[in-house]
C-alpha cells in the first residue's frame, strides 16, 4: 500500500506525502511498477519540479546516458526539470547510506577492507575477498582450490581480458549492480561466460534488447551506459551460504538445507571465530567490521584475549558474553544477508542485541516484525518501545493505529499519562506548544479524508482527543 501511495503522490506532486513515505515509512524511492517505471519518472512526466528536486537529493537514480536517466529526460514536462536532471551527476554517499547493505557492499569492493586476494589485470589492481567471489561464482570456487590455491596475488595477462570489464564483473559479484559502457558489453559477456555466470549473461542480453527497443523509437536519445539493477533475492541467497558455512556443525539442523547446497564442498576462508555458548562460529572480519562499528572496535582490540582456534591456528577467537547462540545466529544472518527470519518469541532479544551491536538496519527489521503484532492491547507499549529504540517507522505505525481507535484510548489512564509525559519531555515547552504524539495522531485522523462520512468520523475522533487534552490541562 505504501508503494502504491508513493506512485500516486508522485503523479499528484504531493511533496509532503512523498517526504513522509520516504523518511517515516522507509519506502524505496527507486521501486518499479509493472511498466518498469520509477516514481521519479512520473514526477518528471507530470511536471512537479519541487518534487523532482527532493527525490534527486534523496537518492532517486537518474544518471545521464543510462536507460532510466534518458527516459526521465525524454518524458519531462518542462525545460526546468530537464535542466535539473542534466545537473544531476550520481547517487551521493548520503543517499546510498539509506540502503545500508548495498552501501556496505559497494564500499567493501571500493576500499577492499580485510581483502585476502589481489588481481592484477594489465597494470590495474583490484582488491577482493575470496569468500565473496566463491559464494557468487563456482568458477572462482574451483580456481581458488586449484590453479590459484594459496595465491594472494593473481595476475591476468590474457589479451582478451579487458580491465574495465573485469571491474564491472566484480561490481556485479559484490553488489548485483553493473554499470558498463555500451562498447564493453561484449567483453563483459565473454568474461561472464568464462566465470560461468549464466544469470549475468541473460540479464545483459535482456537489458541490451530493452535499451535497443527504446532508443530505436526515440530519435535523439543516446544511451551510452548500460546499468543492471541488483536481484537482491539472488544476492542474499548467495551471501547466505557464507552464514550457512559459519554455523557450528552441531547447530546446522534447520539451516543450510536448501537444494543444491554447497556447504560441504564450499571453502569460505574465515579469518575470525566468535565463541558463543561454547559453540564456534567461523566468520569474516570484512562483514562484521564493515556492518557494525561495535564489532569493528572489538576486533581491533581482540589481541588482548590472545586465544587462537586449534583447528586453524591463524584464526583468532573472541568469546561473546550475555548472548545465546540462537540470538547470535539471527545477528550473523542479518550481517551477511541483510535479513533474518524473526519470530514473536525472539524479536525483543534480537532488538536489544541489534541496539548494543550498533546495527540500525536490524533494529528496523525488528520494528517491521513488531508492527505486524500491533493491536489494542499492546499499541501503547509498542509506541514506548519505538521511542526508546528510535524506531521512527514503528512509532508512526503505532500512532496511525492509535488514530483508528482514539475513542477507545481516551478512556485509558495509561494513554492520558503518555500524552502528559510527551508534553513534559519537550524542553522549554510553552503552554500552547504542540505535543508530538498528539500532532501525529491528528495527522493520521485527518489524512486522506475525502468523503462526507469520513469527515464526520474524523471530527468525532478529534473531539474525543480534544476532550482528553482538556481534562489533563494541555492546550495544543
Amino acid at each position: 500500500m505504501d508503494v502504491h501511495d508513493l506512485f500516486n503522490s508522485c503523479r499528484k506532486g504531493d511533496v509532503g506525502r512523498v517526504r513522509y513515505l520516504v523518511e517515516q515509512r522507509d519506502v524505496d524511492l527507486n521501486v518499479r511498477d509493472k511498466w518498469d517505471s520509477t516514481p521519479l519518472y512520473y514526477a518528471c512526466l507530470c511536471g512537479h519540479e519541487e518534487l523532482v528536486q527532493y527525490m534527486l537529493a534523496s537518492g532517486a537514480k537518474c544518471e545521464a546516458n543510462t536507460f532510466d536517466g534518458e527516459r526521465c529526460l525524454y518524458g519531462s514536462l518542462s525545460d526546468s526539470i530537464r535542466r535539473l536532471l542534466k545537473e544531476y551527476k550520481c547517487v551521493s554517499v548520503r543517499a546510498m547510506q539509506r540502503d545500508d547493505f548495498n552501501y556496505f557492499l559497494h564500499l567493501l569492493l571500493e576500499q577492499g577492507q580485510h581483502s585476502d586476494v589481489k588481481f592484477l589485470v594489465h597494470g590495474q589492481t583490484f582488491l577482493a575477498h575470496r569468500c565473496i567471489l566463491s559464494a557468487r561464482s563456482e568458477y572462482f570456487t574451483e580456481m581458488f582450490e586449484s590453479k590459484w590455491r594459496g595465491k594472494h596475488l593473481i595476475t591476468l595477462k590474457h589479451p582478451l581480458i579487458n580491465s574495465a570489464a573485469f571491474g564491472a564483473i566484480l561490481q556485479y559479484i559484490y553488489t548485483g549492480r553493473m554499470d558498463i559502457d555500451i562498447s564493453l558489453v561484449e567483453d563483459s559477456r565473454r568474461l561472464a561466460k568464462q566465470c560461468k555466470m549464466a544469470d549475468l549473461i541473460e540479464d545483459l542480453e535482456n537489458k541490451c534488447k530493452q535499451v535497443y527497443e527504446y532508443v530505436s523509437n526515440k530519435p535523439g536519445i543516446c544511451v551510452k551506459v548500460l546499468s543492471l539493477e541488483p536481484n537482491s533475492g539472488q544476492l542474499q541467497e548467495d551471501m547466505a551460504q557464507l552464514a550457512d558455512c559459519a554455523l557450528p556443525i552441531e547447530l546446522r539442523v534447520g539451516f543450510g538445507e536448501l537444494p543444491f547446497n554447497r556447504v560441504d564442498r564450499f571453502p569460505t576462508y574465515p579469518d575470525i571465530c566468535f565463541r558463543v555458548d561454547g559453540s564456534d562460529f567461523l566468520c569474516h572480519k570484512a562483514f562484521f567490521c564493515g556492518r557494525s562499528d561495535y564489532f569493528k572496535a572489538l576486533l581491533e582490540d581482540h589481541f588482548s584475549e590472545g586465544q587462537q582456534l586449534q583447528s586453524q591456528p591463524s584464526t583468532p577467537v573472541i568469546t561473546l558474553h550475555n548472548i545465546s547462540h540462537e540470538i547470535f545466529t539471527h545477528v550473523m544472518y542479518y550481517i551477511y544477508t541483510d535479513y533474518t527470519e524473526l519470530t514473536a518469541d525472539s524479536v525483543l532479544d534480537v532488538l536489544c542485541m541489534a541496539d548494543m551491536y550498533l546495527l540500525p538496519g536490524l533494529k528496523r527489521l525488528c520494528g517491521k516484525t513488531l508492527a505486524n503484532t500491533i493491536c489494542e492491547d499492546n499499541v501503547l507499549r509498542l509506541w514506548r518501545m519505538a521511542k526508546l529504540f528510535c524506531l521512527s517507522r514503528l512509532e508512526d505505525q503505532c500512532t496511525e493505529f492509535m488514530a483508528k481507535i482514539i475513542e477507545l484510548l481516551v478512556e485509558q489512564p495509561e494513554f492520558a499519562e503518555m500524552v502528559k509525559e510527551d508534553a513534559a519531555s519537550l524542553e522549554e515547552r510553552q503552554e500552547t506548544d504542540s505535543v508530538p504524539l498528539v500532532d501525529d495522531i491528528r495527522y493520521h485522523i485527518t489524512s486522506n479524508v475525502q468523503t462526507f462520512s469520513a469527515i464526520e468520523e474524523a471530527n468525532q475522533k478529534l473531539e474525543a482527543l480534544e476532550e482528553l487534552l482538556s481534562s489533563v490541562n494541555i492546550d495544543c
